[in-house]
């Protein structure tokens, strides 16, 4: 088991950086009603042709974790190793995700859960396109309607962006804390791109704090 040294080490951070204050609250979207239980929602993602991604992928990837948890991590889409294993954040990035959890005490399946804003992976793990995040919006809300989480955590510009209905760059949208549907939001780096650019992580580290402050008082 990674010791809290460890875990700051792979991640590259060092001790508790500065904190931001709120920003302001942005409307809360429509619900969705069309899922009353997860085995209508997993059938739902596993036969969905909603999208021209349906043609192309190897199944649809809802979500893993705790469907009661009290925090929901929200990524962009799934890759190939998503893709052909069925579960979101695997390989290298879900390596680093789940070291990010660990840094603020969380760990995979407990009291987290982890979905992406698309759930079929797009060819090339090339950028979502606006129609294939709105064919897969009724899934991500029915999610977090039956999750009910006290935070949720955009992981990445598409996450955030979605969630947060703006094209604003993500070094503009973190630092604070949105609300989404009365839900606290912290947006963070996806760990895809925490790997290709270490320098921030340390920022990652920043946001991580915000989160788990954000909880807390809460």
């Amino acid at each position: 088991m990674l010791s809290r040294d460890d875990v700051f080490e792979e991640l590259g951070i060092g001790p508790v950086w500065r904190l931001r204050e709120a920003a302001p609250a942005t409307p809360p979207a429509t619900q969705d009603s069309s899922f009353a239980t997860w085995e209508q929602l997993a059938d739902a993602v596993a036969h969905c042709s909603r999208c021209k991604l349906a043609a192309t992928r190897t199944q649809g990837v809802l979500g893993v974790g705790d469907r009661t948890a009290d925090w929901l991590f929200i990524g962009e889409a799934p890759g190939a190793d998503e893709d052909r294993v069925g579960e979101p954040f695997v390989g290298q990035a879900g390596r680093l995700l789940d070291a990010m959890l660990a840094a603020i005490d969380l760990k995979r399946g407990q009291n987290v859960y982890i979905a992406n804003v698309l759930k079929s992976r797009p060819p090339g793990n090339r950028n979502p396109e606006p129609d294939e995040v709105a064919a897969c919006r009724p899934y991500l809300m029915a999610q977090i309607d039956l999750i009910r989480p006290k935070l949720i955590v955009a992981l990445g510009r598409f996450a955030a962006q979605s969630l947060l209905d703006t094209d604003e760059a993500i070094g503009r949208l973190r630092g604070r804390v949105h609300r989404f549907r009365d839900v606290p939001l912290v947006v963070t780096y996806h760990p895809a791109y925490l790997l290709r650019n270490l320098p921030d992580k340390a920022r990652a580290w920043e946001d991580l704090c915000l989160a788990r402050r954000t909880m807390r008082e809460a």
